[in-house]
């Protein structure tokens, strides 16, 4: 053991060092021992919990990252292992899942400062992880397609609408129905449903053939036949109405790039637009320019979506045939625009549109656009290639598939604004233009000078071409007489003409003393008086003296008073209602002038002092003289009680016990201890106490009865006597009255001190030297030595 090392200090060091070869041990014993977790398998066989379990580990045995890395690869384990392990662990840091192991400390540090949270884990990832050698940073924010977001909409209805009348040139079909109504003379009521084989039965009448027929021509065939029923129908007084009642249902099948593809029933009003919907529309990889209606193995329409989606234009949405068949082609060529423009969104475009057409697609550019020059991003054969298209050529370029246009923003700067500030009567921002192109003309767009304008100089602010600030300084008094030469703006010029006040210190004046509401920055007035002053402090308080008034003023360049003097002095005199004498009112106040109204002679708030407890009449007392004391606040609270203990009474200033015997000072009030009242005093005369309290270095500190009979021993006694570490020749009491008295020595003998009721006996503790261990540090040794004979031992068996 060195020289100087206490056998604390060398414990202490001995039993860090214990508990740091532990876990090292367990370390080791984890990851390079043959059997080890690691070493049964690869790291992409480990499981969520065994690399936690690792994880939590490492955190515990306070070595670096790079010491585990190179114990790793001692025993084998490769780079590649080691980068697998970090990945598995960052996984789980951002999954939550290694918060398991954190302790739930503050210190999230291992003994080397590493940091072991999730946070550090991936920052340490990150060293390792292979960086992107792309030249291009694509934009991570997915556009949407033009299109698609009409058939996302849960809350989109796109049924065919069933309560209109029968369209024009409807053809019949199995199962539709027909309602029949013959009235006039002859008045008769069918329903007739067409059959399979394409016909309708009247009665007893031959079967009328409908099927494929426009609801027109059927009216008419079936009107032929009821005439043959009706004598006279359409003729002579009877009439029949043919209208269609319930409606078939029809198959169409949906194919192609849709995002649902199937057959579908829908009824026979279901147009183009029903099927696409209930299908999904087109998926992502969908046409919505190319969709083909097929019917009977001829193309019988192509729908182009856009008609639709930019123009509500619904020409293409016919209506479907039983066994129709709906084809979403792949799209064709797609470009992208991004930036300011209205709709930005991926587009589908034809080979005979141009740029002007696209940007009509996305709705024309934003209020905020830069509409000079959009950017193009082209894919190559090879990389990819960037340029400019100006507003010229918009009309004439071809957009490629696979193009993304960018157009980006105004510069937030102006082309022509001037500023001017200051003590002009309009200040603000105006454009250089006919009438403000020279600071002359500016002053007067902006209504002119104000009359507190400071003409001797005005200040431009301006930019240089090479963005560097300049000032520009000008005579405003000779510019606007005509005396100096104009001087012409320039973009972004900052004229600025000060006010004379702007230019001094802020005029102020005070006041202080009796006064309600005393201030010292009441705003300067030309011409103000002292009276003036007064009221404007809210006038004279009760305490005041009118006739003593000071007037402090600053001592300023052109003053003729004597060198030596700070500041010039004035007194005089109001009367209550604010009148000056003649001579007094000639005194102006002036900028900077301090007011002090003094208080009256003898004028005193009244100073109030409290006795409580054991007195006859306790309450608040008002200070009468300078001369009274604590005895006359005795007298005059009636005296102690009988129940009252004069030697416990205590005397409070400003909250504070004042250590007085109160019983001395009734017997002999001429003493020093009679001390002169102040206000907020407090006499506190309690009751005679029955107890003792003993604290400190005691066996067992409590309170004990008062005995007459008993000294500072008997006391100590009580309370199980001293403990090992009690300094009893430095015990004290405290009385009841605030007082103290400490135990003496007497050749070699301790002289403790009397014992009185309500007393407190004290008994200090010694101060530890260090050269002993506390009860913890002894059971931490004991527990670091038995954890590493078990360790031992576990390695001795294996």
């Amino acid at each position: 053991m060195k020289k100087g090392i206490s056998p604390k200090y060398f414990l202490r060091r001995l039993n860090a060092s214990l508990i740091k070869a532990t876990l090292a041990t367990f370390l080791w014993l984890f990851l390079i021992q043959p059997n080890d977790l690691m070493a049964q398998s690869r790291v992409d066989q480990l499981t969520d919990d065994q690399v936690q379990q690792f994880f939590d580990r490492a955190q515990r045995s306070g070595l670096t990252e790079s010491q585990i890395e190179q114990m790793a690869i001692s025993q084998g384990y490769s780079q590649i292992d080691i980068v697998k392990m970090r990945e598995r662990l960052a996984k789980l840091q951002s999954s939550g899942g290694a918060k398991r192991g954190s302790g739930g400390g503050a210190n999230n540090k291992n003994f080397d400062g590493i940091d072991t949270t999730g946070a550090g884990v991936r920052k340490q990832l990150g060293k390792l992880s292979i960086k992107d050698e792309s030249p291009v940073k694509e934009d991570t924010k997915k556009s949407v397609v033009f299109g698609a977001s009409l058939f996302k909409n849960p809350a989109q209805i796109f049924e065919p609408n069933l309560q209109i009348a029968t369209p024009k040139g409807y053809q019949l079909g199995p199962g539709d129905e027909l309602n029949v109504v013959i009235y006039g003379n002859s008045q008769e009521t069918f329903k007739l449903k067409v059959s399979p084989e394409g016909t309708v039965q009247i009665n007893n009448l031959a079967p009328v053939f409908v099927s494929g027929l426009s609801i027109e021509d059927a009216r008419e065939r079936i009107t032929a036949r009821l005439r043959r029923e009706y004598s006279g129908l359409g003729v002579s007084g009877s009439y029949a109405q043919i209208t269609l009642g319930n409606i078939r249902s029809i198959k169409v099948t949906v194919t192609g790039e849709a995002t649902r593809p199937g057959t579908y029933t829908v009824s026979s009003f279901a147009s183009v637009f029903n099927a696409l919907y209930l299908a999904g529309g087109p998926s992502e990889n969908g046409s919505y320019r190319q969709i083909t209606v097929v019917r009977d193995n001829r193309v019988v329409r192509t729908v182009d979506l856009y008609d639709f989606l930019l123009r509500a234009d619904e020409k293409d949405n016919i209506r479907l045939r039983d066994q129709d068949v709906i084809r979403i082609a792949d799209y064709g060529d797609r470009v992208e625009f991004v930036g300011q423009v209205k709709r930005p969104a991926i587009y589908e475009i034809k080979p005979t549109e141009t740029l002007k057409t696209l940007l009509g697609f996305a709705g024309g550019f934003t209020d905020k656009a830069y509409r000079f020059g959009i950017t193009l991003r082209r894919n190559t054969e090879k990389e990819l290639r960037l340029a400019n298209v100006t507003q010229a050529e918009f009309a004439d370029f071809v957009p490629q598939a696979g193009d993304r246009y960018t157009v980006g923003s105004i510069i937030s700067r102006y082309e022509n604004r001037v500023q001017i500030t200051g003590a002009v009567f309009r200040p603000g921002e105006y454009a250089i233009e006919a009438g403000t192109k020279t600071v002359k003309e500016l002053i007067a767009r902006a209504e002119g000078l104000r009359e507190d304008a400071f003409r001797a100089r005005g200040i431009i602010f301006r930019q240089r071409d090479d963005l560097e600030n300049e000032q520009v300084a000008f005579d405003v008094a000779q510019l606007m007489g005509g005396q100096a030469d104009d001087i012409p703006l320039k973009r972004l010029d900052s004229v600025s003409i000060k006010s004379v006040k702007e230019l001094r210190e802020r005029y102020t004046v005070g006041i202080s003393g009796a006064v309600n509401e005393p201030s010292d920055s009441l705003e300067y007035a030309s011409n103000m008086s002292v009276a003036d002053l007064i009221m404007m402090a809210g006038g004279f308080s009760d305490a005041a003296a009118p006739s003593k008034i000071e007037i402090s003023r600053r001592i300023r360049s052109g003053s003729t008073v004597d060198e030596n003097q700070k500041a010039q002095i004035i007194e005089l005199g109001i009367s209550a209602d604010l009148r000056l004498s003649p001579q007094d009112a000639s005194y102006v106040l002036q900028p900077f002038d301090i007011v002090y109204v003094r208080t009256t002679p003898r004028y005193e708030v009244q100073r109030q002092v409290t006795a409580l407890g054991e007195v006859k009449y306790p309450g608040s007392y008002t200070i009468e003289t300078k001369a009274e004391r604590i005895s006359n606040l005795i007298a005059r609270a009636g005296k102690p009680t009988e129940e009252a203990y004069l030697h416990g009474a205590r005397f409070l200033r400003k909250g504070q016990s004042v250590g007085i015997d109160i019983a001395s000072i009734i017997t002999n009030p001429t003493q020093p201890a009679n001390l002169l009242l102040e206000s907020g005093d407090t006499l506190l005369v309690p009751k005679k106490s029955e107890t003792v309290k003993l604290v400190g270095g005691l066996l067992n500190p409590n309170s004990v009865a008062f005995e007459p009979t008993y000294k500072f021993q008997d006391y100590v006694a009580r309370a199980g006597g001293y403990t090992d570490n009690a300094r009893r020749s430095k015990a004290f009491i405290t009385y009841a009255n605030g007082l103290t008295d400490r135990t003496r020595k007497f050749l070699f003998f301790n002289v403790s001190p009397k014992v009185e009721p309500g007393s407190t006996i004290f008994v200090p503790f010694k101060i530890s030297d260090g050269s002993g261990l506390t009860t913890g540090e002894r059971i931490s040794i004991f527990s670091t030595l038995t954890t590493l004979l078990i360790v031992t031992a576990s390695l001795l068996r294996r």
